[in-house]
Parts: structure tokens; sequence; C-alpha cells
């Protein structure tokens, strides 16, 4: 007799596979309780696998049916280990489907759970990734240093993940508690909280206008924050990992009060910075111990503190460092660390590790769950790092399958350098001694920093472009991520460059990639109807589009062979023939590059309009984000004796400054084969001008020795 089918089962069973999943997401039940509306279906599939006692539901090889219902249960189950004991033969049945070629190829296109929720969580069989950008300070308003060290680095990469169809979850959150909210408070008349709360508003204004596709952006001032950060403190404490010692600290008298950190400044015991903080120097980059300062100062009143002693507790990093060390070569060997982040880490470790204080005497943190401490709060960078999870907990209530889950999960975190060790030591510690399968990095990806021209941004002194500034210069969105991210540094710090940017807006998009998908999408139209034409390959053709495929930056370059397809449209049906090719591939490229962009810019790839950039309004913009740099821009204009404001391109430090006027007039003569006794004499008033505007700036009056010339 024919075997039975299985068609009629699929056909009853699916409308009870929703049911089963969103009672297991939703209501969070687990089991054989989350499986009872397919109870008996799956009864009826044992059945029929068992008394025939084929491999398959329609014989001993696989069909369509087998996919289908493989299909529909795949999101509920997962696995296997998901269908009770009693059900051997589906269990057998249900492992193969899974590691068959076929459903291999289909998990990621079934029915997954975040198609029918708002939230996302691993999915057994697929390439789950979590990503993290490390959490900015509420206390300020980002500027581009910060936006490209850390959340737009992290979003390229975190839209190129959906693009291949890998389940990304990208969080992010503001840093709220600490000493500087704290002070920012204090500076501003307000309670921390309201500081926390406006500032937090504006940095999620921000990200959504520079199009940052977070799947979620919280805060660390929740109730899962303290939940969890006291979770893994007492787990630590339990296993011996903590420390408790007498420290000594800096009190200062007239605030009557302990100083956290970032309350003192002074200068660098190693570097010699005169602008140091308590916990670290910006300029060298080595933490801190406040006490170490020279001339410490007070920065709440101006007060020299003076060293008391107080009662702290310590991570116990020297005795975890047997668990860290094992993990730590694991996750080098096998993941993506970028150079900078490798090598701090194995400073780290070489200089040997020393207790970590992880308690600070402030008012505005997480509170420390300890009989003694109850006045004291988790210094930042021990609970700072736990936002991860308490965002991800104020997303999903499952939040444990992503940051407990280390076999399905790969983590990346994004951040700049100056973040390394607490995200490759610090907190990895915390998490190996809490003992709970915590999810751990697998790829660190580290920046150095972006500075503004030649100097670093500063809100107060108003040099530089920050976060809510950059939407009132016209200049869209997408422009300014495409320059951020071609300026990114990545092996050693760069600068951002008004010229630069210019150029790049300029040739690069304008120029190059706006004329070409616009010639292409011209020809389409207007030659062919507005539909790809056939094509006949040349060798020629399938050269370039191999080259095309494997080194796509180098697509300009190589579409210089057949970018002039108007000089056969009118020839006879062979040159037409020809130019449909050269259009299709043009158009197909344009195609390809569309998607390639749209990590990088999300807008454009959609529309790729690009507007020329004026030397006269980025030259505005460079004068209205200049702050003290202006003083010099009048100098550079009497030096010119106000005729050439464009004298003030000489110091902007782009790769390819725009031309001053008498630059231009000495290449011009030099093209011209003018005398050498004029073009001399021509030479000599640029250096001259050089010289002055040198003086003006404060700076070295040397001017380079002119080419062909040689001190003696």
């Amino acid at each position: 007799s024919a075997p039975s089918r299985p068609e009629p089962c699929v056909c009853v069973r699916q409308p009870a596979a929703p049911a089963a999943l969103y009672a297991q997401l939703v209501h969070g039940q687990k089991g054989l309780e989350a499986l009872e509306p397919l109870g008996q279906l799956l009864e009826h599939i044992e059945q029929d696998l068992s008394s025939r006692g084929t491999a398959y539901l329609a014989g001993d090889t696989q069909s369509v049916a087998d996919v289908v219902v493989w299909g529909a249960l795949f999101p509920v189950l997962q696995d296997e280990t998901g269908l009770p004991s009693e059900l051997p033969a589906l269990r057998t049945w249900f492992q193969n489907m899974t590691l068959s070629e076929a459903c291999r190829k289909a998990a990621g296109s079934v029915l997954m759970p975040e198609a029918l929720l708002e939230f996302k969580l691993p999915v057994h069989g697929r390439r789950n990734v979590l990503i993290t950008s490390a959490l900015p300070y509420v206390n300020n308003v980002p500027h581009l240093g910060n936006i490209i060290g850390c959340v737009l680095s992290a979003d390229t990469f975190a839209r190129y993940c959906r693009l291949r169809n890998w389940n990304t979850l990208y969080v992010c959150g503001t840093d709220e508690y600490g000493t500087a909210t704290e002070t920012k408070a204090m500076e501003e008349g307000l309670t921390p909280q309201e500081i926390c709360d406006k500032y937090n508003a504006i940095h999620a204004d921000i990200y959504r206008w520079f199009d940052i596709s977070f799947d979620y952006f919280g805060r660390t001032t929740t109730p899962h924050q303290t939940r969890i950060a006291q979770d893994i403190f007492q787990r630590l404490l339990a296993r011996g990992f903590l420390l408790q010692d007498t420290v000594e600290q800096l009190r200062c008298e007239g605030c009557q009060r302990f100083l956290a950190d970032r309350f003192v400044e002074g200068t660098c015991p190693f570097c010699n910075y005169e602008e140091a903080r308590g916990d670290q120097c910006d300029k060298c980059g080595k933490l801190i111990n406040a006490v170490e300062l020279k001339n410490p100062q007070c920065k709440l009143c101006g007060g020299v503190p003076v060293v008391k002693t107080t009662q702290h507790l310590f991570l116990d990093l020297p005795k975890l460092q047997e668990r860290l060390e094992p993990w730590l070569e694991q996750s080098l060997a096998t993941g993506d660390w970028t150079a900078n982040a490798r090598y701090i880490t194995r400073s780290w470790i070489r200089d040997g590790l020393k207790p970590r204080c992880i308690t600070r005497d402030l008012k505005w943190g997480t509170p420390v769950p300890l009989d003694g401490f109850q006045d004291k709060v988790f210094y930042v960078w021990f609970d700072a790092p736990i936002g991860y999870l308490s965002i991800t907990a104020n997303y999903t209530e499952q939040w444990e399958r992503w940051w407990k889950n280390p076999q399905q999960v790969e983590l990346y975190n994004f951040m700049a350098k100056d973040n390394v060790p607490f995200h490759s030591v610090i907190f990895p510690c915390s998490l190996l001694g809490a003992d709970d399968n915590y999810t751990l990095v697998n790829h660190l990806i580290a920046t150095e920093y972006l500075n503004y021209e030649d100097g670093k941004f500063s809100k107060s002194r108003g040099v530089g472009v920050f976060g809510d500034m950059a939407k009132d210069t016209g200049i869209p969105a997408d422009i300014w991520r495409f320059y951020l991210l071609s300026v990114r540094p990545e092996g050693q710090d760069s600068a951002f460059s008004w010229g630069d940017l210019m150029l790049k807006n300029n040739s690069e998009l304008l120029n190059n990639l706006g004329n070409f998908i616009n010639r292409a999408g011209m020809f389409v139209c207007k030659f062919f109807g507005g539909v790809v034409p056939d094509m006949v390959l040349t060798p020629d053709d399938e050269r370039l589009l191999a080259r095309v495929t494997l080194e796509l930056r180098q697509y300009h370059q190589l579409l210089e062979r057949v970018n002039e397809p108007w000089k056969r449209i009118k020839g006879d049906e062979k040159d037409r023939q020809r130019a449909g090719t050269v259009t299709g591939v043009a158009v197909n490229v344009a195609s390809a590059l569309a998607v390639m962009l749209q990590p990088y810019m999300p807008s454009v790839s959609v529309s790729p309009l690009f507007q020329k950039l004026e030397n006269d309004q980025v030259e505005a913009l460079r004068k209205r984000f200049g702050g003290g740099q202006e003083l010099t821009e009048k100098v550079a204009e009497q030096v010119s004796g106000g005729a050439t404001p464009a004298l003030s391109w000489l110091y902007s430090p782009s790769p390819q400054p725009p031309r001053l006027p008498q630059g231009n007039y000495v290449r011009q003569l030099k093209a011209n084969k003018a005398e050498k006794a004029e073009v001399d004499t021509e030479v000599a008033k640029l250096l001259e001008l050089k010289k002055q505007l040198l003086q003006a700036e404060g700076k070295s009056p040397e001017v380079p020795v002119p080419k062909g010339k040689r001190k003696k």
C-alpha cells in the first residue's frame, strides 16, 4: 500500500506553530508547556515515522514535505533537544534535517522569531552577531571623533551583517552614573537624573540624524542595571575574587568630601601632562591613582586636596589572571582584534595585573550591596560595561540568550583605544569570576583618535564640529558618514579637515560615483527604454567583472575601459550591441555599488544625488567651527593684504589643500615656461607669504627649501 502522506499533517500544523512560538517567546513558557499547542501533531509525526520505519516523512529520501514541516518547527524548537525524549524518532528526524544541506540553506529564510516579534533572539543554526559600541558619557555632546570611534563604526558593521542575513543585534546607550554626571549637574544647576534625561535625549537625536541603526538605544540608570551589577558583584564576592583594603584618597576639606577621580586634576606622574584626570591621562593613556598626581587640584572649588584614608573594595585581578589568560589567548587567536587592541591588552598582561578598586565615594551610582559600604557606589568602569547587559535586558526579558550563550553568539565590541583595557581585561575578569557562562568578547575593534584640523575638539573653546551642530551645516548625514569613515583613525591618529571634506565630496562622490551612476542610468533610460539590455560579454568584459568582484574599491579605474558608450550608439548593429553590453555592465556595477554603499551611506545607496561643496561655503564653516583659530585667520588676511581669503587654506592639514592664488600664479608661470628669473621672483614672494603666516601663528618661521635646492 502507498505510504501515508504527511501533507494533511502540514496543513493543520502550521497555525499551531506560531501559537507555540508566541507562548514561548512572549509568555516565557518553556519545555513541554510551550509545545502544548503542537502536542497531538508531534505525536502523530512520531507514530508515522515509527510505524513505517523510514528516515523521512515520505520514505527513505528527503522530500519537500520534510523541508516544509522542518521549516515550521525550526523557529519553535531550534534543535532536537527541545523535543521530549518520548519522541525519539521525531528527535532523530529533526536532527538529521537540521544538519542537511537543504535545511542549512533554508535556515536563513524560514519563519524566524524576529519576523513575528519586535525583538531579536539568537537562533540555532544561524550566525548570531551581538554588536556593542562603547557607551558614551551622558554628560556631554559627542563630537565627530566620538561618533566615528564608536557608534558609526559599529553601525557600518551592523548594516553589513544584516545585508549578509546574519541574525544581528546592535545595542548601545548612555553611560549615566559616576563623577562626570555629578560634575555636570553641579555646573548646570540640575539634579543628576535631570542631566541624564536631558543628555540622553540629545544623544539619541544626534545618532538618529546620523542614521545609526541601533536595534535598541538605552541607558544605565535602570532597575535592570542595579539588579545585574549587584548579582555579578555577589557572585564575585562568594567566589573570593574581591578584596577589602584601606586606601589613601584625596579629600577636599573645603567641600567636606572625598574626591572621586574626576573631581581631581593635576600633572601626570608619567608624562607631565598638566591636565591629567584623577583616573587616567588623556595624553599618554596610562591609568592613574589620583594620589599620584602632581599638584592636584579640586575641580569643584579649586582648593588643594589632602590625602586621607578610606575603605574600598577591589577586584582581585592577579587571582583572576589564571582564568583570563587562557580565554584571552583563544580570543586573540580566533577573533578579529585590531593591532592597537592586541598591543594594549598584551602590555597590561606583561606588566602584571594588580587589584583594581571597584567602589567610589559618590552618591550617584549603583549602590554597593554590602554592610559597611552602603555609602559607596560601584566605580563606573566596573559598572559601565555591565550596561551592555542591562540595556539588552531592557530590550528583551530574554537577554540571557544573548549574554549567557557563548556557544551561539559572537560578540563584537567597538571603541576608542582608551577603552581597550576595560573591555579586554577588567570586564572579562568580572564575567569570568562571576562564573555564569557569560558571552565574552570575540572581536575587539578599537580606533585611534580623530583630531580637528591641527588641534583637538573643544566644546568650551568652540573648536570642532559636535554632533548637534552637524545637521546645521547643510551637509547631509550621508556625506558626514562617508567622510568620517574615509578618515577613520585605524592605524594612527587622523584629522578632520574641511579642505579634505570638500575635495572628497566633489571628486570622489560628485565627479566619480555620482557621474558614473547618472550616466549608466541615463543611457539605459534614453537608449534602451529603461530596460537593462541584453549583453554579449567579451573576454575584456569578463575580466573586468571578475576584478570588480574581487576589488570593488578599484572600480573607478577599471571602468575607464568601457566608459564611452555614446560613441557606439549611433553606429551599426554591432556597435549598438556593444553599447548595450557596456551599458548593461555599467548598470549592474551600479547595482552592486548600491548594495556595497548601504552600510556606509544608507540614504545615498538608494538615491545617489550629490551637491558640490563650494570653497566659500566650506571656508565659512571652517571659520565658524575654528574657535581660537579666528585670530590667525585675521592675521592671514592681513598678510595677504585682504585680497586672498583663500590664504587660510595654507595651514589646513588637508592632503590636497585648495590652491593659493600666489601658488596658482607660480604654477601657471612654470606651465607656460616663463623665464627662470620671473619664476624665481614669484617663488620668493610665495615663500615670504608662508613665512609671515607661520610667524602670525606663533610657529617656527623656517620654511622648506624649494625643490631642486639643498642646504650645504
